[in-house]
C-alpha cells in the first residue's frame, strides 16, 4: 500500500448482506431468458459467490479459472495473467461467469476472451459489486461503489498488506478507518495476532492506538 492510496475508503459487507445480495441476484437471473448450464468462478474472489449462486440457481456444474492481477490494496500489475486455466471443458456451453467485483474490468476481459477461445457459445457475467471506472460492466451486479471492498474471505489478506507498511501512524489510521467502516475491532486484533510473531510488540501498540482513536471518535459523536 503506497502513499498514493492513503485516501482509500473501505466498504465491509457482512456475510448476511452478501447472502441477501446473492439471493436478489439469483432472482434477477431467473427472471431473464438466459439459462446457463455451467458456472465458472474466477478464483479466488468468485469462489464463494459462485458456490452460493450455484445453490440458489440450482446449477450444479461448476468450474474455476484463476487469474493474477492485484499486488497490493488498489495496486495491480500492468495486465492480468491466467494462473490456472479451466478445470472443465466449456465447449458449446452457456456460461455464467462469476466474480466478487469488477474493478478495472481487465480480469473479466481476459477470462471472457479465454472462455470464447475454449468454445463457449454464450457468456453472461455476475458480480456482487461494480466500480464505475471498470472497462467491463457485468450483466448482473448488485451494488456500485468506488470504495475498496473488504470481503469476509479476504480480510486477513488485506490486514497483512496494511501491516507491511513502515509508517506506524499510517497503519493505525487505516485500522481506524476499517473499524469505522464496520470491521469488528475484536476480529482485527485476533487476525493481527495471528499475522504477527508473538514477540512483536507492534501488535499491542496497534490495538491500543486503534482503541483510543475509536473511543475518541465515539466521545465526539
Amino acid at each position: 500500500m503506497t502513499d498514493n492510496n492513503n485516501n482509500i475508503q473501505y466498504e465491509i459487507p457482512t456475510w448476511t448482506q452478501i447472502y441477501t445480495m446473492l439471493l436478489c441476484q439469483a432472482q434477477k437471473i431467473q427472471a431473464t431468458p438466459y439459462k446457463p448450464n455451467i458456472i465458472v468462478a474466477i478464483a479466488r474472489g468468485g469462489l464463494i459467490p459462485a458456490r452460493i449462486l450455484a445453490d440458489l440457481l440450482e446449477i450444479y456444474p461448476i468450474t474455476t479459472i484463476q487469474t493474477e492481477f492485484y499486488t497490493d490494496i488498489a495496486k495491480t500489475k500492468q495486465t492480468p495473467t491466467l494462473k490456472q486455466t479451466l478445470t472443465t471443458p466449456v465447449k458449446n456451453k452457456k456460461i455464467l461467469l462469476i466474480d466478487d467485483v469488477t474493478d478495472t474490468g481487465k480480469t473479466h476481459e481476459l477470462t471472457q476472451t479465454h472462455l470464447q477461445t475454449q468454445g463457449a457459445t454464450e457468456i453472461k457475467t455476475a458480480t456482487l459489486y461494480h466500480k464505475p471506472h471498470s472497462i467491463v460492466t457485468p450483466d448482473f451486479y448488485e451494488k456500485q461503489t468506488t470504495n475498496w471492498i473488504i470481503f469476509p474471505w479476504d480480510t486477513k489478506e488485506t490486514l497483512r498488506k496494511i501491516l507491511q507498511q513502515t509508517n506506524q501512524q499510517q497503519i493505525n489510521k487505516e485500522l481506524t478507518k476499517m473499524v469505522k467502516a464496520g470491521l469488528p475491532k475484536q476480529l482485527i486484533d485476533k487476525l493481527i495476532k495471528d499475522i504477527q510473531p508473538k514477540e512483536n510488540q507492534t501488535c499491542n501498540t496497534i490495538s491500543k492506538n486503534t482503541t483510543d482513536t475509536s473511543k475518541s471518535q465515539a466521545t465526539k459523536t
